[in-house]
């Protein structure tokens, strides 16, 4: 997008990528004008998106009444695993999970004033006492009436939320609008209509889409809509795609609790304590842990409906998830546990960036070919690859050759080496090997081992590469 200076159509190697909205790519584009073109930058992005949601999450745990709910919900969300890893990864899902954190907390402040009335009742029936809170459970009915002048923000805040949130990724960035719908059933005494402006509000959140959408609809024929909505929603939501998920009904209906298993390991370390959280809310709780319960679960369950599956397309739960964990942890273990807890992922992810990572980093196929050859790159260069089309590759060899990346079969490879003009090709060294006998005593070969950790599996590849024309 930067080199075509076209800031609508997403393009990666030199091919429309319709797999997301642009969001992301803008927020890297702004990175890259001020840090240049790096992985830095492209991960700084994400980095950001779960800076600003764990702000959210303290901010509106300050709203609960407590600033130790505020911190504890940043701290559990910043340090579970699945956050670990998406915020340094180059891809759309932080900034999903902000605005969707965003709007939910938008969603709950115009129905504060109804729940504080839920909670206050509840505690009447003897389920849960707001009025005398233990001190271990700071838990804190909010406001008994909202600010009528503030609705209005918050309103607007919820849509304005919404609709970037479809720019960020699509339309899973709506899912707030069921957990509103979803108070319904314990808030009986409000007009969700009345309070929501649904109609007025979804028309200035699709306008929002639409200032983007319109035009790559009409500049890509209806392409856009038809890959991204079509395909990367639709399709993935009824069919298998990418090999992520089940191909039979009896293995999908199999899978049907596959995030209700994951999330011990995505939600890791605090997920030691769901048990015990589950156990706690199933006797106690208000209309405030029920809103937060809500969203959680719609987001659970929808993504346990969508066929295709990923561990991390639970991450927008995430946020509120941490919220009810921080109401309630010190009722589920000890201050001391929990300080014990923290500063042991805090240990551990430091052990990961700065020890782990630099390890690892120089086994990976792509960077140490890129190491071994770069010297002997050249502008004009196009490359291929066989069996291995990673994106790193682009990442790391379009820095100084400015070709870009296709993918040959076998049989392609001779006849790719033997046009005009300076080149070099990616292949599995067995395939190479086939070919030494026709590699021209001027090409240079370069091999490397490694790991692909997309495929799970040990690496052997070869780079043939002819700077002559």
């Amino acid at each position: 997008m930067r080199e075509r200076g076209d800031y609508v159509i997403p393009y990666f190697n030199d091919k429309y990528r319709f797999d997301k909205p642009p969001f992301i790519y803008w927020t890297q584009i702004a990175s890259y004008s001020v840090f240049g073109e790096n992985d830095f930058a492209a991960r700084l992005p994400s980095t950001v998106a779960a800076a600003l949601t764990a702000v959210l999450l303290f901010a509106w745990g300050r709203r609960l009444g407590s600033e130790r709910i505020g911190w504890w919900a940043a701290i559990v969300f910043t340090l579970c695993l699945q956050v670990f890893i998406h915020a340094k990864a180059s891809v759309a899902d932080m900034w999903l999970v902000f605005f969707v954190t965003a709007a939910s907390w938008a969603g709950f402040e115009l129905l504060a004033d109804s729940l504080g009335r839920a909670s206050v009742a509840r505690g009447r029936t003897g389920s849960v006492d707001l009025s005398a809170p233990s001190p271990e459970l700071e838990t804190a009915r909010p406001r008994a009436v909202v600010d009528q002048r503030q609705l209005k923000y918050w309103r607007l805040a919820f849509y304005v939320a919404l609709g970037f949130g479809f720019l960020a990724k699509g339309p899973l960035a709506w899912l707030p609008l069921l957990t509103v719908l979803s108070s319904k059933f314990y808030v009986r005494d409000i007009s969700l209509i009345r309070r929501f402006w649904f109609m007025t509000g979804m028309l200035g959140a699709l306008a929002i889409v639409c200032t983007w959408g319109i035009p790559a609809i009409i500049r890509t024929n209806g392409e856009f809509f038809r890959v991204g909505i079509g395909r990367h929603v639709v399709e993935r939501s009824f069919n298998v795609m990418e090999g992520h998920g089940a191909n039979s009904w009896n293995t999908y209906l199999a899978t049907m609790p596959f995030y209700f298993l994951t999330v011990f390991v995505s939600f890791f370390p605090w997920s030691i304590k769901l048990p015990a959280l589950t156990k706690h809310l199933w006797r106690k709780r208000d209309a405030i842990d029920n809103y937060l319960i809500s969203g959680i679960l719609i987001v659970f369950v929808v993504m346990s409906l969508v066929k295709t599956k990923l561990p991390h397309y639970t991450l927008p739960a995430f946020p509120l998830l941490s919220l009810l964990f921080a109401r309630h942890l010190f009722h589920i273990s000890s201050p001391q546990f929990a300080k014990r807890f923290a500063i042991g992922a805090v240990a551990t992810v430091l052990a990961v960036d700065f020890i782990a990572f630099p390890l690892l980093a120089p086994t990976f196929p792509s960077a140490q070919l890129y190491k071994m050859a770069r010297n002997d790159l050249l502008p004009e260069m196009d490359f291929a690859n066989i069996d291995y089309a990673e994106p790193s590759v682009v990442w790391y060899f379009r820095s100084r050759a400015h070709g870009f990346f296709r993918g040959l079969n076998p049989d392609q490879l001779e006849q790719f080496m033997n046009f005009p003009g300076p080149r070099f090709a990616i292949v599995p060294t067995s395939v190479a090997q086939a070919l030494s006998a026709k590699i021209h005593p001027d090409w240079k070969t370069y091999r490397a081992h490694g790991f692909t950790i997309v495929k799970g599996r040990p690496t052997d590849l070869t780079l043939i590469l002819k700077q002559s024309q």
